[in-house]
């Protein structure tokens, strides 16, 4: 029996792909993750998106993983989904995690196309029915070929969605096209996400049901007003708010995800920019851009901020930890 639970298969509008913050000897630091969680909730976050690329997955163990998806689902209360990565390039730990994730109340898991082997259509669907039999959390299909250097084909997804336990799609292939050529091969409830903010506006409009977003941990209120006036046709509105939300994701995206994420949060008083390594912190350049942006977006639109500028001599300067 699925456990779709605080429904999870409606999931739409804005959802944090949540950062993990460390402390300067890179253990995770548990404090400062539970308040980010929080002002989410409280900003309109849709869902909370733990353990995926901007929680530097990669980096954490199993038990770790594990202890931040208990908590997720602490803070969250049942008052929003909790969607945990779980996604592996061994399809054995990618049960595992799933496993792991179902123990700890996730409502979903978010599974990534393995990276780095590169398999065929039919390994892919080999791979996450696996994943799916394993478990019996919903799963949301995770395409990011620009990471994994492979892609799920429209075909594979298709045959996936046959199965009513896979829920959902998280698309950062930038590709415009794709929710109007899936909508007619999916059912009617599965929910087609965008994982890439620069397009996820241009995405939801083409009949996209929302987007796991980096930018929404800085100003998440503001990406919900942009959704829900998308969503009721209010183009001027949807345009006006558009453009902070793209000067922000600019940035963010300046370095890989999540440094200048974490750097800009660290500004905002809400984390440490420390990642593990082989991530660094964001070049003096970037740095300097990111803090003109974020501090100039606090000013005009401070009700829409997640936190508040920090005074320079409190920021310190963070590490990269092994």
């Amino acid at each position: 029996m699925l456990t779709f639970g605080r429904h999870v298969s409606k999931l739409s509008g804005y959802a944090p792909a949540l950062p993990t913050p460390f402390t300067a000897d890179g253990t995770i630091d548990f404090g400062a993750f539970e308040r980010l969680c929080e002002l989410q909730i409280a900003h309109g976050a849709t869902a909370l998106v733990v353990c995926g690329t901007t929680g530097e997955a990669p980096t954490l163990t199993a038990k770790e993983q594990r202890a931040l998806i208990d908590a997720t689902v602490r803070v969250a209360r049942g008052r929003v989904p909790v969607i945990a990565g779980a996604g592996s390039n061994s399809t054995a730990h990618a049960i595992e995690l799933a496993r792991n994730a179902e123990a700890a109340g996730a409502d979903a898991i978010l599974s990534v196309v393995p990276y780095y082997n590169k398999p065929t259509q039919a390994g892919l669907c080999e791979h996450f029915r696996a994943v799916a039999a394993a478990t019996g959390l919903p799963v949301i299909l995770y395409d990011v070929p620009s990471r994994t250097a492979c892609g799920l084909a429209d075909e594979t997804i298709g045959r996936l969605a046959e199965l009513p336990q896979f829920i959902g799609l998280k698309d950062a292939t930038g590709d415009l096209s794709r929710p109007l050529r899936l909508k007619g091969r999916l059912p009617a409830q599965f929910r087609l996400l965008s994982g890439d903010d620069a397009t996820a506006l241009a995405f939801i409009a083409q009949g996209g049901h929302g987007c796991i977003s980096v930018t929404s941990n800085v100003m998440p209120s503001l990406c919900r007003v942009m959704f829900l006036a998308c969503r009721n046709y209010q183009a001027a509105t949807t345009q006006r708010l558009a453009a902070p939300i793209a000067q922000l994701t600019a940035v963010l995206f300046r370095e890989t995800n999540p440094a200048p994420l974490k750097y800009a949060l660290s500004l905002l008083g809400l984390m440490s920019a420390t990642l593990r390594l082989p991530l660094v912190v964001p070049s003096d350049d970037v740095q300097a851009e990111i803090a003109s942006v974020v501090t100039r977006l606090a000013v005009e639109y401070s009700d829409h901020m997640i936190g508040t500028i920090s005074p320079p001599e409190h920021r310190g300067r963070s590490i990269a930890v092994a």
